[in-house]
């Protein structure tokens, strides 16, 4: 048995998301559908890092293969984009140690949300276009809000996965680019759904239409407004996993740039 380490960017427009799901288009399930064209009959097990709601896209999701012979990581690289569809791209493929685990040995993961001040014509799949004005020292200060080990039941859909919601967020990121707004979220890891609430409050507050004291009751009370106010998946971005040793993301720089 041979395990390698593949890091993977996608459009997830098309996707239900990356999990596997019975009657639906999947990341994962496609890449195990390229890997069965590769290794025909044998035994295929792949994990990744963490799933992505659908429309979600990733730059760097990290998976772990699990395959019966040993082959060159360049090869299969090669072998695996040459049967993927345009939108989902092997980036690096490593060989890793029969222990290392995708998603159990990550140590913190970064998210990118683009906003866009205006249409585009290019990058309506690839941004939040939000048409009203919006405040970034407000969004910057509920912002500030997450930030620590909170409970954040609120803003999570309810997941089997999930035994606790509690996360730590350790940074979060607010700046402009031109006509896009970007927040990254950096943290041990995401609840179902989390970023995209937690980027929908701070919009709506940036909006004018959520005050400090609002976001905080988030945290004390139940309130059905919060998933009312999740972003859409477009504008949202897997950024980076990072493991032992691992450099955390440096500079917020667009995926798409709106001018």
């Amino acid at each position: 048995m041979a395990r390698y380490k593949l890091t993977i960017e996608y459009d997830g427009t098309r996707y239900s998301g990356w999990q596997l799901q019975k009657g639906a288009k999947s990341v994962q399930g496609t890449l195990i559908d390229a890997c069965k064209e590769i290794f025909p009959g044998e035994k295929i097990e792949l994990y990744g890092a963490g799933r992505t709601d659908q429309g979600v896209h990733a730059l760097a999701q990290v998976a772990h293969l699990d395959v019966n012979r040993n082959i060159k990581p360049q090869q299969l690289k090669n072998q695996l984009n040459d049967r993927l569809p345009h939108d989902v791209v092997v980036t690096h493929v490593h060989p890793a140690a029969p222990s290392f685990h995708a998603r159990y040995d990550a140590v913190h993961r970064s998210y990118l949300y683009q906003i866009s001040k205006r249409p585009s014509a290019f990058g309506k799949k690839m941004v939040w276009w939000v048409k009203d004005p919006l405040d970034i020292g407000k969004m910057k200060q509920v912002a500030s809000l997450f930030i620590g080990m909170k409970d954040f039941r609120n803003f999570a859909e309810k997941s089997d996965e999930d035994k606790s919601t509690l996360v730590e967020i350790s940074n979060i990121e607010i700046t402009g680019a031109g006509d896009l707004i970007l927040i990254r979220v950096s943290g041990s890891h995401f609840l179902w759904k989390q970023v995209r609430r937690m980027v929908g409050v701070i919009v709506e507050a940036g909006r004018g239409k959520l005050t400090v004291h609002e976001v905080e009751s988030f945290f004390k009370r139940p309130s059905e407004l919060v998933a009312k106010l999740t972003a859409p998946p477009s504008g949202l971005y897997l950024e980076k996993v990072c493991y032992a040793g691992d450099p955390l993301p440096e500079g917020v720089a667009p995926v798409l740039r709106v001018e």
